[in-house]
Parts: C-alpha cells; sequence; structure tokens
C-alpha cells in the first residue's frame, strides 16, 4: 500500500474511555490526561466515558462509538492487568477486523524503562475495527504518557512519516482529508 502524505495536520475525531469501578470524572487523571493530549495535539474529542470493568458493557460503549462515522479513534485506559477485574483485552479482541500487535509488543518494550520486568504484567493491545482504531493502555497516568508520547502522538499525526494511521481511518471529511494531502 502506498504511504499517503499530509502536509497539515488532519484532526481525528477522538473518544477516551477510562475502565474502572472506583474513578469518577473528578478523579480520572488519566482519562483527562489523554483528553487533554489529543486537544493540545489538535484533535477532537467527541466523546468521554468511564464504564465499570465489564466485558458487556465495554463492548456495548465501544461498538456505539466504532459504528458512530464521527468515532475515528477510540483511546482506552484501564482494565489491562491480570486480576478478575481486568477484562479490557477480553472484551475488545471479538471487535477488531485485525490486531495491532506490535502496539502492545512497543508498549511494553518501552515501558520496561519506567517498571523493569513487571511490563510483562500489562496486557496493552490495539486493532481496527470498522475503520476506527481503538487502543488500550494500562489505567495508570504514567501509562497513559508513555502511551502518548511515545506511540500515539506520531501514529495519529497525518504528518508523520514515514506512515501512520491516519489513512487507515474512516475519514469523517473527505474533502478536508484531501485538501491537507501532498500532491508529491
Amino acid at each position: 500500500m502506498a504511504h499517503v502524505r499530509f502536509d497539515d495536520l488532519v484532526p481525528l475525531h477522538i473518544a477516551v474511555l477510562t475502565v474502572s469501578d472506583t474513578r469518577t470524572l473528578e478523579n480520572d487523571t488519566s482519562g483527562q490526561y489523554l483528553v487533554d493530549q489529543l486537544q493540545e495535539a489538535g484533535h477532537k474529542l467527541v466523546d468521554r466515558a468511564i464504564i465499570q470493568d465489564d466485558v458487556y458493557q465495554l463492548r456495548a460503549k465501544v461498538s456505539a462509538w466504532i459504528a458512530d462515522e464521527n468515532v475515528q479513534v477510540v483511546l482506552m485506559t484501564g482494565g489491562t492487568g491480570f486480576t478478575a477485574r481486568d477484562n479490557t483485552p477480553q472484551a475488545m479482541r471479538p471487535l477488531f477486523d485485525s490486531e495491532i500487535q506490535g502496539f502492545g509488543e512497543l508498549f511494553r518494550q518501552l515501558s520496561y524503562d519506567d517498571i523493569g520486568s513487571s511490563t510483562i504484567q500489562s496486557r496493552s493491545v490495539a486493532g481496527f475495527a470498522n475503520g476506527s482504531v481503538i487502543f488500550c493502555m494500562p489505567g495508570s497516568t504514567g501509562a497513559c504518557r508513555l502511551g502518548w508520547t511515545k506511540i500515539l502522538k506520531e501514529q495519529l499525526d497525518s504528518r508523520h512519516k514515514p506512515c501512520n494511521f491516519v489513512p487507515q481511518l474512516k475519514l469523517f471529511d473527505n474533502q478536508e482529508a484531501m485538501k491537507c494531502q501532498s500532491r508529491g
């Protein structure tokens, strides 16, 4: 597949989901970090939710988002560990049309510098579903910071070369994307 190049940022429509039995909007520092960073990068927050760590509630919410033509990216935080209440990977994998295996691998590799061998207890996953991309990260703000700064910020930036995820996403405004695309 040829690499599509953009001269200008294509702002993406992003939803943020915090998976937690205890967090609220007032104390959800990880979800708020992702919201702040995506907006600072020029993207648009289209929805934000906090859902208890329940496979079917998670699938229902994310299924609604990926069915929505206005949602191109879902950023999830929480539920990626190994406790009985950590259900994010098994909730999301059936929704994936294809898994982005390199995301979890790279996340754990980068995380090793911060937390050492404890990184093997992270089940970070990502995948494409109905033209949207879903990224599932651990619930700590540090993990979200690592995921955003070391992986997602570049891969969600249409100008990042040699490639990024933007050409694989459903585009809510093809005319806007075409204006940004270089003719080179």
